[in-house]
C-alpha cells in the first residue's frame, strides 16, 4: 500500500491540498482545534480524483489526516459542533493573507451547505496524508454548474 503525504507552506501549495480533499467528508467529531498545540486537525474520507482519471469505473476513497499548524485561533460558522456525528462535505480551502509581505492570514474550509471553519494562522503549515487503504467509493461526486 502506498501513503501519500502532501505538505504546504504557501497559497499555492494549498491549493493542491484543497484540490485533493474537494468532496472528501469528515464527521464533526473528527475535527480537533489544539488551542495549546496551536494546530487543528481532522480525518477525513476523501475522494481520490487523482486515481479517477487514470481509470473509469474504478472511483475510490481514502482515510486522510489533514492538520494545519501555527494556528492562533479557529472559528466555525454553519456547522453542528453539538452533533459529533454530522457529516459535512469539503468543498475547498481558501487562504486569505494578511497582507503582502506578511505570512500571515485565514484558512478557510469550506463545506457543503454553508458551512466554514476559519483558522486565523501565523503563516501556512499543513500536512496531508494517506492514513488507511483504498475502498470502493459509492458514487463519484457531481456538483452543479452555474450560468
Amino acid at each position: 500500500m502506498i501513503r501519500e503525504t502532501l505538505a504546504a507552506r504557501d497559497a499555492e501549495d494549498l491549493q493542491i491540498i484543497s484540490a485533493r480533499l474537494q468532496d472528501a467528508v469528515a464527521r464533526v467529531g473528527d475535527l480537533v482545534w489544539l488551542p495549546n498545540s496551536r494546530r487543528f486537525g481532522g480525518l477525513f474520507n476523501r475522494f481520490k480524483w487523482e486515481s479517477a482519471a487514470k481509470k473509469a469505473g474504478g472511483d475510490l476513497r481514502i482515510r486522510s489526516g489533514l492538520h494545519f499548524d501555527r494556528v492562533t485561533a479557529a472559528k466555525s460558522n454553519n456547522v453542528m459542533r453539538g452533533n459529533p456525528d454530522a457529516v459535512l462535505a469539503l468543498l475547498a480551502i481558501r487562504f486569505t493573507p494578511a497582507g503582502s509581505e506578511d505570512p500571515a492570514g485565514v484558512v478557510e474550509l469550506v463545506f457543503a451547505g454553508g458551512g466554514t471553519i476559519r483558522l486565523d494562522v501565523e503563516c501556512i503549515e499543513v500536512e496531508l496524508s494517506d492514513v488507511s487503504g483504498e475502498w470502493a467509493a459509492r458514487g463519484r461526486p457531481a456538483h452543479q454548474t452555474g450560468t
